[in-house]
């Protein structure tokens, strides 16, 4: 009876053994209890917002990575066109605006010049008074001349007279300068307003020509602007705010680019293979480790196009 009483306490120690191992298992259940708490969300799903649901599937789903690489693809296409038809667009308004400036610029050197002109015609007319003037006095001193009483008297007279003689001469003088310089601003004017006329011209068919180019991009970059809007809706707002910080900061505007010869399609230097792999298995998002740019296969440009 002592052995057999011996052997149920046996058996009870592997009995007892037997249930350590299951309270190993705690961790475990705590481990998977994390992913349970991932669980409600994605039965949660159902009442959150479309954009929700497509965040949770993102993390669990190949074909969901693979479109979203799409469709960044297809954003960076698409903006990319609106990028060009805004750099088109966008050259001409700077012109204009340069002609504008040009315009008002020669039209006020050429009020400038008409005043200057002006002046001198008012310069000239003063000189011509006072040459009439001298003359006048010259003739009143001459007269006078002719009743002095003393050689003094006389003496004084013809210096009058002298010094009229040298106002007349100097007015001469200054009437030749102000009249040879009135005829380089006359010609100066003649060659700003052929200027300004051909500025205004020129002005007029850039106006037109960005009239017409508005006219015909307008509706094209709307539609690309709802096609761009369209595909954002299939990105999460942290790869956006991404994508755009690329956008901002890259000088051509490209956040995702193709794989060419083994190398960046950004800034072309070389992927290694195992980054290589990786792409074309569309299981993440992959970044150059050089310059930041999303990038993607042949695989994914095909889809797109």
């Amino acid at each position: 009876m002592a052995k057999s009483t011996s052997k149920p306490v046996a058996t009870s120690k592997p009995s007892k053994l037997a249930k350590k191992p299951a309270a190993k298992e705690v961790p475990l259940k705590k481990t998977t209890g994390i992913k349970e708490e991932e669980a409600p969300e994605a039965t949660a799903t159902t009442k959150v917002t479309p954009k929700q649901k497509q965040d949770i599937v993102d993390d669990k789903g190949e074909v969901t990575i693979e479109k979203r690489l799409i469709a960044l693809y297809n954003l960076q296409q698409i903006d990319s066109q609106i990028d060009k038809i805004r750099i088109i667009r966008g050259e001409l308004p700077l012109e204009v605006q340069d002609l504008e400036d040009e315009i008002v610029g020669l039209e006020t050197r050429v009020d400038n010049q008409i005043q200057e002109t002006v002046s001198m015609e008012k310069a000239i007319t003063d000189k011509k008074n006072a040459i009439r003037d001298a003359l006048a006095l010259i003739k009143k001193y001459e007269d006078q001349q002719m009743n002095v009483r003393n050689n003094r008297e006389y003496d004084s007279l013809t210096k009058e007279i002298e010094y009229q003689n040298l106002e007349i001469q100097l007015s001469e003088k200054r009437i030749r300068e102000h009249t040879v310089s009135l005829d380089l601003k006359k010609q100066e004017i003649e060659l700003y307003q052929k200027q300004l006329q051909d500025r205004k011209n020129d002005l007029e068919i850039k106006k037109n020509e960005l009239d017409d180019i508005i006219a015909e991009t307008e509706k094209e970059e709307n539609d690309l602007i709802s096609s761009s809007e369209d595909n954002r809706a299939y990105i999460e707002e942290r790869l956006l705010t991404a994508y755009t910080r690329i956008r901002k900061n890259a000088r051509n505007g490209l956040a995702v680019v193709q794989i060419e010869r083994d190398a960046c399609g950004g800034c072309f230097n070389k992927i290694p293979p195992q980054h290589q792999l990786d792409i074309q298995m569309h299981k993440k998002i992959i970044v150059c480790e050089y310059c930041g740019r999303v990038l993607v296969d042949e695989g994914i440009v095909n889809a797109v196009h």
